[in-house]
């Protein structure tokens, strides 16, 4: 906090239920501290520090997770793109610097959930889970939604990419040995995130989350068919079996792609109805 402090005017340190010192200590070295009466988790922690930042009116909003993975001293760079009007909100991407230093582990579930909010948005992020990220007034003040548990990185990319901010990355460090990590464990933490991710697609984007599916199943459906075909011309003995097998997959694909584009017609319908 006090490496932060002399990079912005007011630090703004969210107390999500802890049963440690963290206000004590983030008041001693003159942070503001909102303190929340029990763990609600990260997305609504960011909120309500989004909340007291538009009541002082904050020309930019800089995200930085309290770990200490992060280095406050890379604030002017993260900043940087705002300050010249080039982005509204400004992503600190571990992988554009060092990512030889970055565990194995992470960089498989980082990339696989970069993939997921690409499908989830229309921007495609390096680093979709990073914590360390700024914001203008304008898309502050936009983004106002209520995402729940973990996954406010992303649903902030969705968001933003959809309503036509510009988002920028930049090269950061990231400090992995620290002494008090994240309390959720990477794979659950992932999960998490994933799940929620798999939600956001489901919504806005159906013909990939239900018509691809359809159409694996139509094609297998359509597969074990020919195979039954092929059996029955061969053996003269019809394949009850494989041609019960090839109707359920070939109906339940059927059932996948209509819902994909009933439902694509739907958003669709929302997108392109006048807005009141």
């Amino acid at each position: 906090m006090i490496r932060t402090r002399q990079f912005v005017n007011t630090v703004i340190v969210i107390d999500d239920g802890s049963l440690d010192m963290t206000s004590i200590i983030a008041e001693h070295a003159d942070a503001e501290v909102i303190r929340l009466s029990k763990n609600h988790g990260k997305a609504y922690a960011v909120l309500r520090g989004f909340d007291r930042a538009r009541q002082l009116n904050a020309d930019i909003v800089i995200m930085l997770d309290g770990d200490g993975q992060h280095h406050p001293e890379e604030i002017p760079s993260i900043i940087a793109p705002i300050l010249k009007d080039d982005a509204d909100l400004v992503i600190g991407s571990r992988f554009l610097k060092n990512e030889n230093s970055i565990p194995f582990y992470r960089k498989v579930g980082q990339k696989t959930l970069d993939t997921f909010t690409k499908f989830a948005s229309s921007y495609k992020s390096t680093d979709s889970q990073s914590g360390f990220r700024a914001l203008n007034a304008k898309a502050l003040n936009c983004f106002t939604i209520e995402p729940s548990g973990y996954d406010i990185e992303s649903v902030m990319i969705s968001y933003l990419s959809d309503k036509g901010f510009r988002i920028v990355e930049v090269p950061i460090d990231v400090n992995y040995e620290v002494p008090h990590k994240h309390k959720k464990n990477f794979f659950s933490h992932g999960m998490a995130v994933l799940s929620n991710l798999v939600g956001i697609i489901g919504y806005r984007r159906p013909l990939i989350s239900f018509g691809m599916p359809g159409l694996i199943l139509m094609l297998f459906g359509f597969y074990m068919g020919i195979w039954a075909i092929t059996d029955y011309t061969a053996n003269k003995v019809f394949p009850y079996s494989l041609t019960a097998v090839a109707g359920v997959f070939l109906v339940i694909g059927l059932m996948f792609l209509n819902t994909a584009l009933i439902l694509n017609s739907l958003v669709q319908l929302m997108q392109h109805s006048p807005k009141k």
